[in-house]
């Protein structure tokens, strides 16, 4: 094992794991000073995300789990309170709720899209506040017109810098966390004390509700945590809404068919997106239950990290996998293997929970985008690699006609 490589983690971003993972599919170094096996190709995700096998504490940079998740949410229990605050995760999301989700921004698209005309737009940030919009609106938390431009950039930073090695970028990020998670907790008591109101039905009365597995009550503290756990990926996936614009643009022909495409093509290419396009680059975790994989034994408290986008790349997994293939997934290949929202089952493994909700706003999107007339106006369409989460450089502008 050589000396510490998070440097070089940095500087080489999402090809740092894909790039060296040997024959064999794991190769130990050392990151942020600690010991670090990563593991890549095949089937690597599935180890990683084997039930009972990994706990994610401990398992992420202190700032990027900040951002990302926080202490006491989900991500962080395991064992029957995961299993638990999981379900009730999946029966918000379910794919009924996750169509009205995506119906809701589909609204407000047609909504803002007259205001786009005449003028260059960044896609990936309009979508971000379209999106914070139609989140809270399915949810049932109240935001006034005064308060979007705040709440979603507070919900775009904390997954922009969550892969940032610079403090000077964290920094800030972390304190509009904090008081993101102050306007959720406020919520949380405004719909307990009947302050704020909310039908029984709705995803945010369910969720000030929620018990934990001995059946006792959220705490304000943890409710809030895991509303922002509800908000925070939503909005991010305006960065697959540029992809899917991006994707667009770069491949020849295909707005055409997509115009003119049923649901299932709609499906298939908003899984491509996900396969095709960068997201974060790796997943971590801490062994709990030692096991062998690859000739090595794996022992209880070391750090594994999964390659994530390498094996979505993977030709062991895909066929022709450098090719943007939008019919790929009504030819046979299966979207339960795309690993960028994690691996496995949904129900018993860390897998998020949103994944459905996440195809359904892409569709949404793509829908939008090819019944509306927009041309590209010039800027770089290159994706920096290096960057983690990333997106085309100069926010995928169009110039709405």
């Amino acid at each position: 094992m050589r000396g510490d490589r998070t440097l070089l983690l940095l500087k080489e971003g999402y090809r740092f794991l894909t790039s060296r993972i040997p024959a064999s599919g794991w190769w130990e170094t050392r990151l942020m000073l600690r010991k670090a096996v990563c593991i890549g190709g095949g089937d690597a995700p599935e180890v990683l995300y084997a039930p009972g096998r990994f706990t994610r504490r401990g398992a992420m940079p202190p700032h990027s789990l900040r951002l990302l998740q926080d202490v006491g949410s989900v991500n962080q229990l395991d064992g029957q309170a995961h299993a638990h605050r999981k379900a009730a995760f999946l029966a918000l999301l379910e794919p009924e709720e996750s169509r009205r989700l995506a119906a809701i921004f589909e609204a407000e698209w047609r909504a803002a899209e007259g205001g786009w005309r005449g003028r260059p737009v960044r896609l990936r940030e309009e979508a971000e506040r379209l999106l914070c919009i139609a989140a809270c609106r399915w949810a049932g938390a109240p935001l006034t017109e005064e308060e979007i431009d705040r709440r979603t950039r507070e919900l775009s930073l904390m997954v922009a810098r969550a892969g940032s090695g610079n403090l000077a970028r964290v920094l800030p990020a972390l304190a509009r966390r904090e008081r993101h998670e102050r306007w959720a907790q406020e919520i949380i008591r405004g719909v307990r004390e009947g302050d704020i109101p909310a039908p029984t039905t709705a995803p945010i009365y369910r969720l000030a509700h929620w018990t934990d597995e001995k059946g006792e009550r959220l705490s304000d503290k943890i409710a809030g945590v895991e509303l922002v756990n509800l908000l925070r990926p939503t909005v991010a996936v305006g960065r697959y809404v540029a992809f899917a614009a991006h994707a667009m643009v770069e491949t020849d022909g295909l707005r055409e068919r997509l115009a003119a495409a049923d649901d299932r093509l709609l499906e298939s290419f908003a899984q491509e997106v996900r396969r095709a396009y960068p997201f974060f680059p790796a997943v971590g975790g801490r062994v709990v239950e030692p096991f062998e994989w690859n000739g090595r034994r794996f022992a209880v408290g070391e750090w594994v990290l999964a390659d994530l986008h390498g094996a979505n790349r993977d030709p062991q997994r895909w066929r022709a996998p450098e090719r943007f293939e939008p019919e790929r997934f009504l030819k046979g290949e299966d979207p339960a293997r795309v690993a960028a929202q994690g691996a496995g089952d949904p129900v018993s493994s860390h897998r998020c929970p949103g994944e459905t909700a996440t195809v359904e706003i892409i569709k949404a999107a793509t829908r939008r985008l090819v019944a509306a007339e927009w041309t590209v106006p010039p800027q770089d369409l290159s994706i920096d690699m290096t960057r983690m989460p990333t997106e085309p450089n100069d926010g995928m502008q169009l110039l709405f006609l």
